[in-house]
């Protein structure tokens, strides 16, 4: 089994069509038997399921995800675990043993509100609120709030 986290400094990354990097995680018996980080080469939302089969991943474990990137998985054969927050070492050993806190229905839609004179994009923000712009982002489950 090779797990993969959406990864920065650490932790479970909120936006997994931004991800810059994954840990893999090797896992025999049950065991975490090795891990690295690898950097995902600016691929984006459609291509990173595509770069998670090409290293072998069966499941993922990540915060905000939006459909498409859902389907994307799915179609790849990779198991989500989506609406992570915390530590990712953490949050793999939970996963091995049965206690990993996730959200089945998480959804990330920020890319469906406009952005229009407030001056940003979406590109430009993890995912977060933005509420000194008087709006949300649109994310629920995993996206920080």
């Amino acid at each position: 089994m090779k797990i993969a986290v959406a990864y920065e400094n650490g932790e479970v990354f909120q936006h997994f069509g931004h991800t810059a990097q994954f840990k893999l995680y090797d896992i025999e018996e049950n065991k975490i038997a090795g891990s690295e980080i690898v950097d995902t080469m600016g691929s984006g939302h459609g291509a990173l399921a595509g770069f998670l089969a090409e290293n072998g991943v069966d499941t993922l474990i990540c915060g905000g995800i939006g459909g498409g990137a859902q389907t994307a998985l799915a179609e790849a054969g990779i198991k989500l675990y989506g609406g992570v927050r915390g530590n990712a070492d953490q949050a793999v050993k939970a996963l091995l043993g049965g206690e990993l806190v996730f959200d089945p229905e998480v959804r990330c839609s920020h890319h469906e509100h406009e952005h229009g004179a407030e001056g940003h994009s979406c590109g430009s923000h993890g995912c977060g609120s933005h509420e000194s712009s008087g709006h949300s982002n649109g994310c629920t489950g995993g996206c920080k709030q």
